[in-house]
């Protein structure tokens, strides 16, 4: 199902299509992209039926949401690759498994599709979206040393604000925010 749609991009639901499956994988079994997130102990993915699982996941953590939030492909609409990652979510406090509501907007692209503004051409979308709805802040947290998503977080007009550990069961992380105000 098509979420939002960009000059270049689709945003989309992530499907069980094995091309979807396969680039799941493809994307975190890479540890250049994985080291980069909060600890999770199923990543970097070593066995391809690990995307199957992280599908279900998605899923599942979505399933009432209704559309708001999720975690959605980045399809290229030019050549149909899937260039990565965009989610938009409730960010989970301490201990992880209690939700905050604070929202957090979030992009994982594959090497492949690095360097091209697909991260900040669709966040900036679910950002727009979100704060339509009345949304005041939007987050996003970055791990300490990750540059290039600092410079996404900076061109999507967001504002540095320090390192904070509230969040992810107390990892530490360099935190950005943009409110409805600075649109």
């Amino acid at each position: 199902m098509t979420v939002l749609t960009t000059d270049r991009l689709i945003l989309r639901d992530w499907t069980d299509d094995p091309a979807d499956l396969a680039r799941i994988y493809d994307i975190y079994s890479r540890p250049e992209i994985t080291r980069w997130l909060a600890v999770s102990p199923d990543l970097p993915m070593t066995d391809p039926a690990q995307a199957v699982e992280r599908l279900r996941f998605w899923r599942d953590r979505h399933a009432d949401d209704g559309g708001r939030y999720g975690t959605w492909a980045i399809e290229v609409r030019e050549t149909g690759l899937v260039a990565g990652t965009v989610l938009l979510k409730p960010l989970p406090g301490t201990p992880e498994t209690e939700l905050t509501e604070d929202i957090e907007t979030g992009w994982h692209l594959h090497p492949d599709s690095w360097g091209h503004g697909y991260a900040t051409e669709a966040a900036r979308a679910l950002l727009a979206r979100e704060f339509a709805t009345g949304t005041s802040e939007i987050y996003a947290l970055v791990s300490p040393g990750n540059d290039p998503s600092m410079a996404v977080a900076r061109r999507l007009g967001m504002t540095h604000v320090g390192e904070r550990s509230d969040w992810y069961g107390g990892e530490l992380l360099e935190t950005f925010v943009r409110r409805s105000t600075d649109a």
